[in-house]
């Protein structure tokens, strides 16, 4: 708040003088610049409300005002956005359709933590990777010392000005002592001597290592970089249905845009699956090696909800343009409203079982391997009352289908969830035989 410049004087300056006296130029400049203050000093002004004798962290209304108020960190935005304490999930959406995390001020990651986000973005943007490159690339000139890659050809390597030192690829000697006798041009005898002899044993190790690590960061972070890239299609796809394809399709199908609602809702269900989607490679980067039945139990949830992706987008990218591009209203178009909200139904639940499973830490197959341990114990046991004569005489009784048949005579796929006709022998959605 401002206060009067006289020294000796200590009053303060009310908003009600402001718009009395401020010219309207310099009344959206002292708002702009009133509100900046009250987001950016909030955390200092609540550190010193701290020190007050009876303050209490219970009081809600000090706990709104000095906690929950950030500036969205989106290049060119100017609003700040409220938090909920108690929603149990850091990802918050602002005015300009920004999506972040508002404990690290990341762009949304949820399943990930934040922790795991932080490395993965230092390790994007960190130089070991282009050192990893290197080392499993190239080898130290003998001379000069500087790394020379080698990506065809034969063995005969030289140098690049001013050293121009030529040698040999494998062993890395003076390639005048190299000839027919060595093995010629694309192979060295030396080399595979020494090498059986174990000179070059603890090199090549470090640089298949270094390649092997290198391969692996590069496989998820291709996956990551595409789904991001993909994401970023698909909000331009979005923006573009919103404002142009929408209308077109409304007066193509006679039909009120508010019955296609269920078109925009596809597009933000693939937005928000490709982010995620994207994130669970710096998961899977991060999922130690020799955990393998959680690595297996992710890698079938996240090829799982990948794949019911992947169809819902294909119908919303390719099968769309049939009826966009139609002369006139179709026949069939109320059965691809049904196909586009079911696969849209499909998808948010395989999503939601992902996510939850990360967020749970693949807690679930602890839980598997538990009940397995106990029912194996069981059958070893009743094997063992059978022995001794003593077990009684077991039915079986036969559970019939697999398949969950409801009170409207439809049948629910196993694979995808999608309610079939009882008649229907292959689930419409996915394929998956009854």
């Amino acid at each position: 708040m401002l206060r009067c410049p006289d020294p000796s004087c200590g009053a303060a300056i009310g908003q009600d003088m402001i718009n009395l006296l401020a010219s309207d130029e310099d009344r959206e400049k002292y708002s702009r610049y009133f509100i900046r203050s009250y987001v950016e000093d909030n955390r200092k002004d609540f550190g010193l409300l701290c020190d007050l004798p009876h303050f209490s962290i219970s009081n809600l209304f000090w706990n709104w005002l000095f906690l929950q108020t950030k500036w969205c960190p989106a290049p060119g935005c100017d609003f700040a956005v409220d938090f909920v304490v108690g929603s149990g999930n850091y990802d918050v959406t602002c005015r300009c359709s920004y999506s972040f995390c508002w404990n690290c001020t990341e762009e949304a990651h949820r399943p990930v933590d934040c922790g795991t986000v932080a490395k993965w973005v230092l390790k994007n943007s960190a130089e070991s990777e282009n050192m990893n490159w290197i080392l499993a690339n190239s080898k130290p000139c003998p001379r000069c010392k500087r790394p020379i890659e080698k990506n065809q050809g034969c063995m005969h390597m030289t140098c690049t000005p001013p050293c121009k030192f030529e040698f040999c690829w494998l062993c890395l000697g003076a390639w005048s002592d190299h000839g027919e006798r060595t093995g010629g041009f694309y192979a060295c005898n030396r080399y595979e001597t020494a090498k059986q002899e174990g000179v070059y044993d603890e090199s090549e190790k470090r640089r298949e290592m270094a390649k092997n690590s290198l391969e692996r960061y590069t496989h998820y972070y291709e996956r990551w970089a595409t789904n991001q890239s993909s994401r970023q299609k698909a909000l331009a796809d979005l923006q573009q249905m919103q404002t142009v394809c929408l209308e077109k399709l409304s007066d193509v199908q006679c039909q009120p845009e508010s019955q296609l609602k269920f078109i925009t809702e596809a597009w933000l269900q693939i937005v928000e699956c490709r982010r995620v989607l994207k994130w669970t490679y710096a998961y899977g980067y991060y999922l130690p090696e020799h955990e393998q039945a959680k690595r297996q139990f992710f890698e079938y949830l996240q090829g799982e909800a990948e794949s019911g992706l992947e169809r819902l987008h294909q119908c919303a990218e390719k099968e769309l343009q049939v009826y966009l591009n139609a002369e006139g209203p179709s026949k069939d178009f109320n059965e691809f409203r049904t196909k586009l909200a079911g696969l849209t139904s499909v998808t948010r639940n395989y999503f939601e079982n992902l996510v939850r499973a990360l967020e749970n830490g693949l807690s679930d197959v602890d839980t598997h391997a538990a009940c397995s341990r106990q029912g194996s114990s069981k059958s070893l046991g009743g094997s063992n009352k059978g022995r001794s004569g003593k077990s009684k005489g077991s039915t079986s009784k036969s559970s019939g289908s697999n398949k969950t048949i409801d009170d409207s005579g439809h049948w629910s796929c196993d694979h995808c969830t999608y309610a079939n006709a009882y008649s229907a022998t292959v689930c419409a959605m996915c394929q998956h035989h009854r």
